[in-house]
């Protein structure tokens, strides 16, 4: 366990193995695209590193030294900025779209989505929510009776208002989900949604609300995700491929098939760095199918180690997590781990066919600044709470 005040290596070395290991991988993949398009092999490699690591590294090391009682005080500032970032898609000149989604803003020559940075904006209000609201019930539940009787009572009482309030906690819980749902239903953004209403679920959990409230809102959910599969055909065409891979292979299945065709030829070791064969077939190959790029040229190690390193995210974020003695930190570190590394499964998961295929970026490996950017700024916020820790 790393001594307060100390930088926790062992996670800052794993987000930049990460890192080093995207550059290598979209090297190799973006070299064709980029003398295609560009004219210049490295152009969307220098637009990563550019717009992408360069200022994650920076805004991750201002997350890192920024007093931690700042971001909780203004949680609910930035989620609202947030949100407003998110409704602005929709504006007409300010807002993009591709393949049917408006999930990006132009500014001039620079675009981001805003969608990456709720993920994180909303587990620091919601962790700070339920810090206030949690510890707000407790208090009320511990006060001290003078008398037997007047002890009964009051602790009856007490219980009463402890549901009640907690009740209430539910209520706002659900609102703030269903507002942010709209805005992504909107986009849509069906994948996001998932990744930030499981987090935000989790977050609940832990934060020591009733087991009836997760198991109620775990209902909920995933009713509300069944209506969103049925009433979108390409979404249940999705899920038709996952449960039967065969369907379609020259149609909704393509992606599937040659992504399963490239991490098998993969073998043990690879092809090599720049040896893909499917770069060419794949769709997105250096954002949504980029695990299959790099299974198949790094091959079967490659992907283990890829995998080892999400694992030891896992394990020393949950650390910091467990390690810190503020709940606001606590549900922080969590939500922060469990988003990067469910992501990271996910993404992996829908390559090799155990999950439906998703469009959410596999982190620190994908193409994208927002979301490169966003994510540094979780482990520069995860590096903080170990320092204080």
């Amino acid at each position: 366990m790393p001594k307060k005040g100390k930088i926790d290596y062992l996670l800052l070395g794993t987000t930049s193995i990460l890192i080093v290991l995207g550059i290598l991988i979209l090297a190799s993949v973006s070299a064709s695209f980029s003398q295609e398009k560009f004219s210049n092999p490295f152009y969307f490699l220098i637009h990563q590193i550019g717009l992408g690591i360069v200022p994650g590294i920076l805004l991750g090391v201002l997350a890192y030294r920024i007093p931690f009682s700042f971001l909780k005080k203004w949680s609910l500032i930035l989620l609202l900025i947030n949100l407003l970032l998110l409704a602005m898609v929709f504006i007409p000149k300010i807002g993009a779209g591709f393949g049917g989604a408006a999930r990006w803003i132009n500014l001039g020559p620079l675009s981001f989505q805003p969608t990456e940075f709720l993920k994180l904006t909303f587990i620091l209000y919601l962790a700070a929510w339920l810090t206030s609201r949690t510890k707000k019930q407790r208090n009320k539940e511990t006060k001290k009776h003078f008398t037997r009787l007047n002890a009964a009572l009051r602790q009856f009482r007490q219980r009463r208002n402890y549901l009640t309030g907690f009740s209430q906690t539910l209520f706002a819980f659900l609102a703030v989900i269903g507002i942010v749902s709209s805005l992504l239903i909107l986009q849509p953004d069906i994948s996001t949604l998932a990744i930030i209403v499981f987090v935000a679920g989790l977050t609940y959990f832990l934060a020591g609300t009733p087991l009836w409230h997760t198991i109620l809102v775990s209902s909920l959910g995933a009713g509300a995700f069944y209506l969103l599969i049925k009433v979108a055909s390409y979404r249940m065409e999705r899920l038709l491929v996952f449960l039967k891979p065969e369907t379609d292979p020259q149609g909704i299945g393509y992606q599937i098939q040659q992504a399963l065709m490239g991490i098998g030829s993969g073998g043990i070791f690879g092809l090599g760095l720049g040896m893909s064969r499917q770069f060419s077939f794949l769709p997105y190959p250096m954002s949504d199918s980029v695990f299959a790029i790099l299974a198949e040229e790094t091959g079967f190690i490659g992907s283990l180690i890829l995998i080892s390193l999400f694992l030891i995210l896992a394990w020393q974020g949950f650390k910091i997590a467990r390690n810190s003695g503020e709940k606001f930190s606590q549900l922080t570190a969590v939500g922060i781990t469990s988003w990067l590394v469910i992501q990271g499964f996910v993404n992996i998961g829908s390559m090799i066919g155990i999950l439906p295929l998703t469009g959410i970026p596999l982190p620190f490996i994908s193409y994208g600044g927002s979301a490169l950017i966003a994510e540094l700024i979780g482990v520069g916020i995860l590096l903080n709470i170990a320092k204080e820790s």
